[in-house]
Order: structure tokens, then sequence, then C-alpha cells
């Protein structure tokens, strides 16, 4: 089979892989339909993470089952699926809390962008459609392995409801979502914090109520203003840049709260957020614990999160997806094999 491999800043190429084939009795084997790049590829891709030798690289698929192992009893060949992108047992005691993104045997894909992938723990990570979907539905679905999740978790941990105020930073693919999460929880106010125009029209098409272009001090300024002089009661921060986790401290009132998905890469004036107290909470999203409902959504065509894909490409031309997104010319790049 073929697949993408990162093998230094700037440099992923096409290239043939071993077929993956299965490991252990709990693995399937899926063939993938739809693939994608995500925002935390690009740290690699720009450099900002290592890579110490060449790498498949992606962790975002839906695709057909083709093999399954002899343990494995919640999908069988021929079921469409989604995986999240941190494979989870969805039995181990923290599992059971509905915390699968720390699941006690967690594990990770060999590289999803790719025309087939191994699944580890299948019946904990896959999630079957009630049926073969409409090709129109499958941007969103494989929507739901990680971005959506994602921002769903972002608003989650921030204890978005009905009549919250919500600021979300950062408008790529996962904070997209987050607006769309924060309006399906029953949000009344969802700030988006964009200054791109076509990212804005998604934002608004997803029921974001405001745009605020400014950053910094004056973006924090912006959303005081339209939430009474004090801040959002929720913000969400996307990124993970510390300009980003800074422009979420700004834009939080006090006894609000903040979620946290954004890749970590800086500090948070942490004594500034006690004295104010501002609640923290975010991290890895629990796929498998918010897929049911969001693939609920998606099959009724509730929601539609598969918007935040702008580019679509043939897997063969994952260098393309990946210098599009880099470049900020793409939100988010849909690599079909």
């Amino acid at each position: 089979m073929f697949g993408a491999v990162i093998h230094a800043p700037g440099d992923v190429r096409y290239e043939e892989r071993p077929d993956p084939t299965i490991l252990e009795p709990t693995d399937a084997v899926v063939r993938t339909v739809a693939a994608c790049v995500c925002g935390s590829d690009l740290w690699r891709y720009r450099g900002i993470a290592p890579v110490p030798q060449p790498t498949p690289i992606g962790h975002e698929l839906c695709g057909v089952v083709t093999e399954v192992g002899p343990q494995v009893t919640t999908v069988k060949p021929g079921d469409f699926v989604v995986g999240g992108f941190n494979p989870s047992d969805n039995t181990c005691p923290v599992c059971r809390k509905g915390a699968t993104a720390n699941c006690l045997h967690g594990a990770h894909y060999a590289g999803a962008q790719a025309e087939q992938i191994r699944i580890p723990w299948a019946d904990g990570t896959l999630v079957a459609t009630p049926d073969q979907p409409a090709d129109d539905l499958v941007p969103s679905l494989l929507a739901l392995s990680d971005v959506m999740c994602t921002g769903w978790h972002a608003a989650v941990s921030a204890g978005v409801g009905p009549g919250s105020s919500v600021a979300v930073v950062g408008d790529g693919a996962v904070g997209l979502c987050a607006v769309l999460a924060a309006v399906q929880l029953g949000a009344d106010t969802v700030i988006a914090m964009s200054r791109h125009e076509a990212r804005q029209r998604v934002a608004r098409s997803f029921g974001a109520t405001h745009i605020v272009a400014e950053r910094d001090d004056e973006g924090g300024a912006k959303v005081k203003e339209l939430t009474d002089g004090i801040g959002a009661d929720c913000v969400l921060e996307c990124v993970g840049t510390e300009g980003a986790r800074l422009q979420a401290v700004g834009a939080v009132r006090d006894g609000g709260n903040i979620g946290l998905v954004g890749v970590p890469h800086g500090d948070l004036p942490v004594n500034e957020l006690f004295w104010r107290n501002v609640g923290i909470k975010g991290g890895p999203a629990h796929c498998r614990t918010y897929l049911p409902d969001l693939m609920r959504r998606v099959w009724g065509r509730t929601i539609n999160p598969g918007l935040v894909f702008d580019l679509e490409l043939p897997l063969s031309e994952v260098a393309e997806a990946y210098a599009a997104m880099d470049s900020r010319r793409a939100i988010k790049s849909l690599l079909r094999p």
C-alpha cells in the first residue's frame, strides 16, 4: 500500500509502506475512504516538533473494515467506521469514567494518511455508521475522528451550556468546530476570534453570533464589550501557542472557565488565574465517549462539521495538502486514496 511519511520539516512524501496486518486479537484493519491533515501534524512539518527519522504520519480516518481479530465483536468486515485519533479499549477503569483519551492501555496509529490502517483496540475505538453513508456525509464523518470531538471537548471542558457566553480563540478546524459545539450546547453568545474572511464565513454558518478580528489586549477588550464588560463565561483555546493561551486569559471573565485543547506550546499565568477564580480544564479529546452522540447528529444532518474541509486532494498529493495548510491557503485538507 501507499501512505504519507514525514522525513524532515517541510518534507512529507507519498511512499510505499507495508500492508497492515492483524497483530493482536483485538485489532482490525480498515480500508481508508478518507483521511486528512491535522493542525497538530504541522508542528512537525514546521520544525517545531522533532522529526528524528522518517515516520508514517496522520491520525484521522474513516473507512471500511476489511479484517478483524478473533476477539473483535462490535464491528465486522464491510462496516463503515470512524475511529477517534486516540485508540482506547473503552473498558479500563479510566475509560469507564468517560476519560477514554487517558485509557490505561491507550495506543497510537502507525500513520493514518494511508490506503489502509491497523486499528488497535478495535472494539473500543471504532464506531460504525448505521448504514453505508452517502458520499456527501464522508467529510463530516471524517471530522468526528478528531476536530469535531476536540472542539466539543473544549466546550464541555469549559462548561458551556444554555445561556453561556463563549469566545473561541483559534479559527482553524478545531476552533471552528468549537464554535459549532458551543452553539449545539446552547450558548447564547458565541464569539469567533478570526481575521480571515473564509474562516469567518464558516464560523457564521456554524452559528457564531459575533466575529472579533482584534488580538491581544484589543481582542480581550472587544470580547468584554460584547459580554457586559466582564469577558466571556467560557473561552475555548484551540491553538496551543503561548499567545493564544494569553488571549484566552484576557477574554475570560472572573469566575469563568477556559477549555484548553490546543497542543500546548506555552505557559499560563497560574497565579493570576487563581486570584481571578478562573477554572482551567482540557487536554486531548475523549473521542470514544463523544463519538456516538456526534455521529447521530451528523447522520441526522443536524450538524455539518465537514465544512471545515476546503481542500480535497488525492492521497498521492499529500505534500500539497500540507503545504496548503502551512501557508493558510486551506483550513483543512481532506485526502482520498
